[in-house]
């Protein structure tokens, strides 16, 4: 069930911190809901939207400068497609790292609405650095000759360092018609070539023999694809 407005979250988001023991207040100084518990005196302020976006996690940036422990709120509407709606691991994490809660508000037609905390001010972020993921970003940037890819573009094929080396093996098989792996590793330097020739990942060599290879008509096609590439490296 989708809601119509973003106040029609108010009611349930109030009642979940009112069973927390704050006494609640909707629009107060253009918050949409602050809270104060009525033992700690904690200041709680709750900015809603119908769903997650730039401007509501603006808002809530915004509001830590009041000093305030900061929620936002949104409804999650099961039926609702959409890259942002279905990552809430990824808006509650990135709530973690700016120190605000995040509340979801689920809607039904038979029973009352259900409030969920995925995280709560304060936080630590659940996701860690990957320092082996950035080893291997550094790798493959240092492996890359050049820059062959155009940044941000979509359903393309990229010159990743490991067709790289394919094209390097495919150049030097084209020059001596068909080679061994031993041979390719000495024209071109590339120490995997053996590996590149058995595992014919783009199908651009053919075996021939026992430990003899040469190119197939795709290779020789993708020779002339990547032309540009091979420009680069003579």
């Amino acid at each position: 069930m989708a809601v119509h407005k973003e106040e029609q979250l108010y009611l349930p988001v109030k009642n979940f911190f009112h069973a927390k023991g704050y006494e609640i207040k909707g629009e107060v100084n253009h918050c949409d809901l602050v809270g104060v518990h009525q033992e700690t005196k904690e200041v709680i302020v709750v900015e809603m939207k119908k769903t997650f976006n730039l401007a509501l996690l603006l808002q809530g940036v915004e509001r830590l400068r009041l000093g305030a422990t900061v929620y936002l709120a949104v409804e999650r509407n099961r039926k609702k497609s959409g890259a942002v709606n279905q990552r809430y691991g990824d808006l509650a994490e990135l709530c973690r790292r700016l120190g605000i809660g995040l509340l979801t508000v689920t809607f039904y037609v038979t029973k009352a609405p259900v409030v969920e905390l995925l995280c709560s001010p304060g936080d630590d972020p659940q996701r860690s650095n990957r320092p082996s993921k950035g080893k291997r970003l550094l790798y493959e940037f240092k492996e890359r000759s050049g820059d062959y890819n155009t940044g941000g573009s979509h359903a393309r094929k990229l010159v990743t360092a490991y067709r790289e080396r394919a094209l390097r093996c495919a150049h030097a098989m084209q020059q001596l018609d068909q080679a061994s792996p031993a041979q390719l590793v000495k024209q071109t330097g590339v120490r995997q070539a053996g590996n590149i020739l058995r595992d014919n990942h783009y199908l651009w060599f053919k075996k021939l023999g026992r430990g003899v290879y040469t190119l197939t008509e795709d290779g020789h096609q993708a020779l002339q694809e990547y032309e540009a590439v091979i420009t680069g490296w003579t």
